[in-house]
């Protein structure tokens, strides 16, 4: 299955077509303009007074597509700055995709290890996942993440290999920034959400190795599925996490005083 990303548009061309309302027409130009690289990460977007010009609409259309956008968190408003495209960096990682803490409920930036990054084809689940056909190129990456000096997570990564053309390991292991900003910086690609599906399960001999806890321990499974825009996945990530040393901690929405 064929997926690509469209590539920038001329700003003179951003005539909008009849039938759908036009502040999903405009959020949908504004994010193909920024996963086709036309405004980069931590890059100010033109004002709404000038994408109004821009595309022919009322500013109050313009303001509606941007709230869209900041709510995928895919822009970010900075008060008397502008509105800037969202750039993945580790404090972001912390707070929004990464959920895995200490028992005593200790939050620590997690050290990666890469121990194996290959080519392969896809199987029936990846392709269920992602989105692409059976057999289909997959890039395949296992790394073992250590909080607080103590490997505490098994991660094996499937990628879509016809979105990371020209993706080695020498590129994936020389990366200055998390695996998203990677993502976004080379390839356009924002990951805006992901979903993940939790359950319990027990330590095979290989994880267990890799892991340093006993064949048959306790774990934590998490399945996640990353997705840019239009909702097209573009990461599948099975993670097994020790649960006698750490636990999952997602806290959703903020808590406002009284």
């Amino acid at each position: 299955m064929s997926w690509m990303y469209p590539r920038p548009m001329p700003s003179r061309s951003r005539q909008l077509a009849a039938g759908r309302p036009l502040a999903e027409q405009v959020r949908s130009r504004l994010a193909e303009g920024m996963a086709a690289g036309e405004w980069k990460p931590g890059e100010a977007i033109p004002s709404e007074a000038q994408l109004a010009r821009d595309f022919g609409v009322a500013i109050g259309t313009i303001r509606k597509a941007v709230d869209g956008l900041v709510a995928q968190q895919a822009l970010v408003r900075r008060q008397g700055k502008g509105t800037f495209v969202a750039a993945h960096d580790p404090g972001r990682l912390m707070f929004h995709f990464f959920h895995v803490v200490g028992r005593d409920g200790t939050k620590s930036y997690p050290e990666v290890t890469t121990l194996d990054f290959r080519r392969d084809r896809a199987n029936a689940k990846d392709a269920a996942a992602l989105g692409i056909s059976p057999l289909e190129k997959v890039i395949r990456i296992r790394n073992v993440l250590s909080l607080g000096g103590r490997r505490a997570i098994l991660d094996d990564i499937a990628l879509p290999a016809e979105l990371f053309p020209g993706l080695t390991e020498k590129i994936f292991l020389a990366r200055d920034n998390t695996i998203y900003h990677l993502y976004q910086s080379r390839y356009g690609i924002n990951v805006l959400r992901t979903d993940e599906r939790l359950r319990a399960t027990l330590a095979t001999r290989a994880e267990a190795q890799v892991l340093g806890v006993g064949e048959g321990a306790a774990m934590l499974e998490i399945r996640r599925l990353a997705y840019t825009f239009r909702d097209r996945p573009v990461e599948l990530r099975i993670s097994r996490v020790d649960s006698e040393h750490f636990e999952y901690h997602n806290t959703l929405g903020k808590a406002e005083p009284i």
